[in-house]
């Protein structure tokens, strides 16, 4: 199998969807890695490191995609790379659908593309193994980020998130106790903020209870909760997730409105729509507005500010997966890897996802879950 790396062309999307180590890996499994010029450079990995693992080095996003039958990357493909697609091909990448423009999945439609979503891939015990270490990455860049927002000459109250001995610590609030908000909250408390971490699932919440050693306020997320916990905070985190779909909006404007001046909200489901009505996203290059007064930080690609980090951990999640589907091919994957069945969105240019499909409004086109049932 021939695997293409091209380099990403969003603004500041630094990361690279496969490391050095993962060219070497897919190497040794007998497949053909062509990576294009300086698609690693932005996280530290050099030509001269994919060409030692065995890649090969190519000038152009037209030759990585033209000579691949999979590509890998991390964003979703823009317009522009949309005509470098060969048809047919077997794209992985982060695509989250659901709230990109239609004219994505009209291309992809159009040359029969095979899309299996990162973000959707999906094991049997409902991990989301590919997810995860973004969701832990962008958790632990939470209070780097807040910290930074709250100072006066950023704009935000000035407040220190550990508070001073007579002067209490910053009050951070976060929707949310799956991987991202577990970490968020680790690392608050690693600080010595207040926490308060609100879920609709109450096993998650005895389970960060007993992680935390009852160290966070936990939270039933219902409407009446949620407008007393924003009330009072000057960090507010969205850390919703909902597989395959649109976030639902918990935070509404009214609620905002209601929140401190110079508050800060850091809705990292931006991703999915967001999980805050005032969201939007975002860029790296300008990553905070204000709305009513309070600081808005929507960057979708958030962990591209840690881009080595990142793509360390992007490659040692998707490699199993990228190993699979070059060893078995399409066919058989889709047969005999449930997880990689369940992140597929498009198949061959047929919708073939019931939970995108639900979420487009749409019906599905192809059923390739139905052996599950």
């Amino acid at each position: 199998m021939e695997f293409g790396v091209p380099k990403e062309v969003r603004d500041r999307e630094r990361r690279v969807a496969l490391t050095p180590a993962g060219v070497l890996s897919l190497k040794r499994a007998g497949h053909r890695i062509y990576i294009e010029h300086d698609a690693g450079a932005d996280a530290g990995f050099s030509d001269h490191g994919y060409e030692e693992a065995g890649g090969e080095i190519v000038y152009s996003s037209a030759e990585a995609y033209g000579r691949a039958d999979i590509v890998v990357k991390v964003a979703r493909p823009t317009a522009r790379e949309h005509e470098l697609s060969r048809p047919g091909q077997i794209i992985f990448s982060f695509f989250y659908l659901p709230v990109a423009s239609s004219h994505h999945l009209h291309a992809m439609q159009e040359r029969e593309i095979t899309a299996i979503a990162f973000e959707m891939i999906l094991e049997d015990d409902g991990r989301q193994p590919v997810l995860l270490p973004a969701s832990e990455v962008a958790g632990r860049l939470a209070p780097i980020i807040a910290g930074h927002a709250l100072m006066n000459d950023n704009g935000g109250r000035g407040v220190l998130l550990s508070g001073v001995p007579g002067v209490p610590p910053a009050a951070v609030v976060i929707l949310g106790a799956g991987v991202l908000g577990v970490n968020a909250a680790r690392a608050f408390l690693g600080l010595r903020a207040e926490i308060t971490v609100l879920d609709r699932d109450l096993r998650r919440l005895h389970d960060l209870d007993d992680l935390l050693n009852g160290r966070a306020t936990t939270m039933l997320s219902n409407n009446y909760n949620i407008r007393r916990a924003v009330s009072f905070a000057d960090v507010l985190i969205g850390a919703v997730h909902t597989h395959g779909a649109r976030a639902p909006i918990l935070v509404t404007e009214d609620m905002v409105k209601r929140m401190r001046p110079g508050s800060l909200i850091i809705d990292f489901s931006i991703n999915s729509g967001g999980c805050v009505e005032t969201s939007r996203p975002t860029t790296l290059r300008d990553p905070v507005y204000v709305t009513h007064n309070v600081l808005h930080h929507c960057v979708p690609n958030i962990t591209s500010s840690v881009a080595r980090t990142a793509s360390y951990a992007l490659n040692n999640a998707a490699l199993p997966y990228l190993r699979d589907m070059g060893e078995l091919g399409l066919e058989r994957a889709v047969r005999e890897r449930s997880a990689i069945r369940r992140g597929i969105n498009l198949y061959q240019g047929a919708l073939a996802s019931p939970d995108l499909a639900a979420a487009l409004g749409r019906p599905l086109e192809i059923d390739l879950t139905a052996e599950e049932r």
